[in-house]
């Protein structure tokens, strides 16, 4: 028996559209994420044949779907729109459509508010299915060259540097490659607080995947992170790879003065330098508590 609204199968001759109807369900769409042909038969076959199709920006989709002429309705549902929209959505699939959701590029769910549309259709009892494709994460794992039979999708970073830094502190004892989303702009500053808080892991910044000016760059963290300090932030969408922790304490990597002193250079007390630094690392609190004592003794009068 198929596990979602329908199985979905092919003619011997792959590229002769199918005219089946589509079964009444949602149908999580992949979409590419820079090069237009990334896109797989299923996934025209679905966007042509349901009822609706659900966008993060409908603009973005047009451009799909003219490319391919899909003339299917769209409607944006995301982020800012999802608690008024996801009711009408609901709605309509309780009576019956079928509805596809995509997000501007990639996998829907990933880093988006379509999880909790899923999640109302299965206490509802409607039928879910995956159309599986491109995924911006996925594709710089296995370009990294890093180890892939674990890894950790975290998303974005806090923009904040002490909230940033936290929460890789959290992140540095996890067993796993880490796949990390993050701005241009915020790249620099914050492949820095990798470097502190990770120690000289082995890293790749991949940016444009499948594009034109598709790049990665390969390097320990504290490489990378200067040469972005010099080069400055570059242009398109990136995913920072960062290898696992290669001793049994991820921690012993962590560089204490450098995060005590960003935190005092930031304006902290030292008190409060002490606490986000150990509570970011795990460190006893006495052993950070030390080094900052050895920071600001050895700082001139």
């Amino acid at each position: 028996m198929p596990s979602g609204p329908e199985s979905l199968s092919f003619p011997s001759d792959a590229a002769a559209p199918s005219t089946e109807p589509l079964a009444p369900g949602l149908y999580i769409v992949a979409t590419p994420i820079g090069n237009a042909e990334d896109i797989g038969l299923r996934a025209l076959r679905v966007l042509r044949g349901v009822d609706v199709v659900a966008c993060e920006d409908t603009r973005v989709t047009a451009r799909l779907a003219g490319r391919h002429g899909i003339a299917t309705p769209r409607t944006a549902y995301h982020e800012h729109n999802a608690e008024r929209v996801r009711p009408i959505l609901m709605k309509r699939l309780e009576n019956g459509a079928s509805v596809a959701l995509v997000s501007d590029a990639g996998t829907p769910l990933v880093n988006d508010p379509g999880f909790r549309l899923v999640g109302d259709c299965i206490a509802a009892g409607v039928a879910v299915t995956a159309i599986p494709g491109p995924s911006a994460p996925l594709a710089a794992l296995v370009l990294s060259g890093l180890p892939s039979d674990r890894f950790l999708f975290a998303g974005y970073p806090p923009a904040r540097a002490a909230a940033r830094r936290a929460w890789l502190g959290e992140l540095a004892a996890v067993p796993a490659t880490l796949l990390i989303l993050e701005s241009a702009r915020r790249l620099p500053a914050s492949l820095a607080d990798m470097s502190a808080v990770l120690g000289a892991r082995a890293a790749a910044v991949t940016r444009e995947l499948t594009k034109l000016f598709e790049e990665v760059r390969r390097a320990p963290l504290d490489a990378l992170a200067a040469h972005y300090a010099e080069a400055g932030p570059p242009k398109g969408e990136i995913v920072v790879v960062v290898g696992p922790p290669t001793g049994t304490d991820a921690t012993d990597e962590v560089d204490l003065d450098t995060l005590l002193a960003a935190e005092l250079a930031a304006g902290a007390t030292p008190r409060d330098a002490v606490q986000a630094v150990a509570r970011a690392t795990g460190r006893p609190r006495r052993m950070v508590y030390a080094r900052a004592l050895a920071i600001t003794d050895s700082k001139p009068q």
